[in-house]
């Protein structure tokens, strides 16, 4: 096969750009890891006019997808889960061009998931997970059972995404078998939830019951990225003032949802502060002592 794509890759491993280049070959009928190609080209270049190009090929009755992706824009995807799936590329994939062993230290730095990474990717999840578990209670107050089950299933993938990143993994494709493998707690909860014979209404009932425990359980290992920026200051924070930074961009989009739940387990504060309208005040946050 490499007989075929040596051409392609040798002109880009030409080029003093280009960083580094992986090849990946299917090896089972269907498989999400390669899109369903035969063989995933992956090359990673320092600069590009585009952050990401792709390539469609065709040779020998095989397919190839050659995807050429820009480093900074690769390093977004590996520490925001942005495309989780070029992660396992690089870790299954085999290295065919390294330019000053920038591959092996990646594939290293994979491996040892760094703990203001793995902070960060734990908060990512986290809020995910708890505005999925918001939705999800709240359409089984209003008794959309098989929504609320859909809204389970997805809470669930984000908690076993956030229970392999606790052990020091980045979650792959296939998250379930990893689960299955470093927490069973996490496991068992779904597959309590996927086996159970009693009624839906009954299952999610105790589902919610089960998971508010587990989240709760591991509130403040996962939101450590937040509670380490907000004790840089003495001074409440307002939610403007957070949204705001840089470091919590990633996860913006569900702060809000961290924010309420963190109030609710009285792990943060809520400060009120005067405006000049009567009886108005602007709602800050601090983290309870």
């Amino acid at each position: 096969m490499e007989n075929f794509l040596r051409p392609i890759y040798q002109k880009h491993a030409s080029d003093s750009n280009t960083l580094g280049v992986l090849i990946l070959e299917k090896t089972k009928p269907d498989s999400p890891i390669t899109d369903n190609f035969d063989v995933i080209l992956l090359i990673i270049v320092k600069e590009s006019q585009q952050d990401w190009y792709v390539k469609h090929y065709e040779f020998d009755h095989k397919t190839c997808a050659l995807h050429m992706v820009k480093e900074d824009l690769l390093m977004k995807w590996i520490d925001t889960s942005g495309y989780r799936t070029a992660v396992e590329w690089i870790i299954y994939g085999k290295v065919i061009f390294d330019r000053n062993e920038y591959i092996l230290q990646l594939k290293s730095q994979l491996r040892d998931f760094p703990d203001n990474k793995r902070d960060l990717r734990k908060a990512i999840e986290f809020g995910k997970l708890v505005k999925s578990y918001n939705e999800a209670k709240e359409l089984f107050e209003s008794e959309e059972y098989k929504d609320t089950n859909s809204k389970i299933l997805y809470s669930l993938h984000y908690l076993a995404r956030l229970a392999v990143i606790e052990k020091g993994y980045y979650p792959e494709v296939t998250v379930w078998s990893q689960v299955k493998q470093i927490d069973l707690e996490v496991y068992k909860l779904y597959e309590e939830f996927i086996e159970s014979n009693e009624d839906m209404k009954k299952r999610i009932q105790l589902m919610l019951i089960a998971m508010d425990y587990v989240i709760s359980s591991r509130v403040k290992v996962s939101v450590k990225h937040l509670l380490d920026i907000m004790e840089t200051s003495e001074d409440a924070w307002s939610y403007a003032d957070l949204k705001s930074l840089p470091m919590i961009s990633p996860y913006s989009l569900d702060l809000s949802a961290i924010i309420a739940y963190l109030v609710e387990k009285d792990i943060i504060l809520t400060v009120r502060e005067e405006t000049k309208g009567a009886g108005v005040y602007h709602r800050k946050y601090k983290i309870h002592d």
